[in-house]
């Protein structure tokens, strides 16, 4: 086998494990995000039939804070709409590395149909 082939061959190895690794991460981080949006959907749902005067507590970190229910709506809402730009984010990241790949994989097929190509030429017969 030819060096050059074999050379890109194991990069092209390498490369398709590390970005199928990622690309499963961004998936498992798309889905979280979409369930973590899920629930400030359903959370502001529930609290859309109290009164705006109603006094609730949000979460933040380990404790809870007092709020009424338009600030923390506020709060539900900009945290839902980063939560849609961190998914479009990650979706973006993963057409880029499945993208990559393909274009590799092609780039690869065409560097063994130059070979076959050449060693068709070298020996006057088809390549084996």
């Amino acid at each position: 086998m030819d060096p050059e082939l074999k050379k890109a061959f194991t990069e092209m190895q390498v490369n398709k494990i590390e970005s199928t690794k990622k690309i499963r991460l961004l998936h498992m981080k798309t889905d979280s995000l979409k369930l973590s949006k899920q629930r400030i959907e359903v959370t502001n749902r529930h609290i859309a039939n109290l009164d705006p005067a109603t006094r609730v507590y949000a979460s933040v970190g380990r404790m809870y804070v007092l709020n009424d229910v338009p600030t923390l709506t506020e709060q539900l809402k900009t945290t839902q709409a980063s939560y849609e730009e961190m998914i479009a984010q990650c979706e973006k990241n993963k057409d880029f590395l499945i993208k990559n790949l393909k274009e590799q994989e092609e780039s690869l097929r065409e560097l063994v149909q130059q070979k076959k190509a050449e060693t068709t030429e070298t020996n006057g017969k088809p390549a084996e």
